[in-house]
């Protein structure tokens, strides 16, 4: 990779640390990147998890205060999603190559999708959260098992699996809004950090650039937890669909 290059990937993991502690889309921003500095899909995937990982830690971190409230779905959150992200690296690594890259454009569009809809989501989980008559501060079975599910698919890619958690906590328990927030930042920790592992010791990687997104992304994910929200959030929903739909475009192309 050319210098500019190099810093390209740093400013994407900066971005997509940030990313993790606010929107929960980070690899829709640090992907399509790796993926334009020439390297292959599956391991601009590996090299993109294990790298975004510091910042989730750094982000949960910002979060911990939130995450001391509820130790029990707290507890919850970190097993289903860890359990599920073992799958979801297996898939990856097991299927061939080529199902990846068939199936990776739709997962992104799918994903803009979401972050598209995300105010109105956002907007209904705070109105139900606030209406609601009592608290369940416990995760349902049903709210468990896609919990886990979420894991599957934030080991096997995991753009947008944050905008799904909260989805799932927002439909299965009446937590607070902020609360859910630190949640969703655990989820893709869990995922991530699990899924780092496996990759780490059977995947290829390429550590140049899992290097530089750690260590933009462990900026970016405490500066996300601490000061993400005071950015303008359209700014930064539309950035990410436009770089999430360019990139599904040309990979269908």
């Amino acid at each position: 990779m050319t210098g500019l290059e190099h810093l390209a990937v740093l400013g994407a993991g900066l971005g997509a640390g940030i990313m993790t502690s606010t929107v929960g889309v980070a690899s829709l921003l640090s992907f399509p990147v790796l993926l334009a500095v020439g390297l292959p899909p599956v391991v601009a995937n590996a090299s993109n998890t294990v790298g975004l990982t510091p910042g989730a830690i750094t982000g949960s971190i910002g979060y911990r205060a939130e995450l001391r409230e509820h130790p029990v779905v707290t507890a919850t959150i970190i097993g289903t999603c860890a359990l599920g992200a073992v799958g979801g690296a297996v898939l990856l690594l097991a299927l061939p190559p080529g199902v990846f890259e068939a199936v990776v454009p739709w997962l992104i569009l799918g994903t803009c999708l979401l972050v598209g809809a995300q105010p109105r989501i956002s907007a209904w989980l705070r109105k139900t959260a606030a209406e609601a008559p009592d608290e369940r501060t416990r995760l349902s079975p049903a709210t468990t098992f896609f919990s886990t599910l979420v894991g599957v698919y934030g080991g096997y890619f995991g753009a947008g699996s944050g905008v799904m958690m909260m989805a799932v906590l927002g439909f299965g328990s009446n937590l607070d809004f902020r609360i859910m927030n630190a949640l969703k930042t655990l989820a893709i920790l869990a995922s991530n950090l699990v899924a780092s592992v496996i990759f780490i010791v059977v995947a290829e990687l390429d550590w140049t650039v899992v290097l530089l997104l750690a260590a933009g992304s462990v900026v970016g994910g405490y500066v996300g937890a601490r000061v993400g929200r005071r950015l303008d959030p359209r700014l930064l929903r539309s950035l990410i669909v436009v770089v999430g739909v360019s990139a599904a475009v040309s990979m269908l192309l």
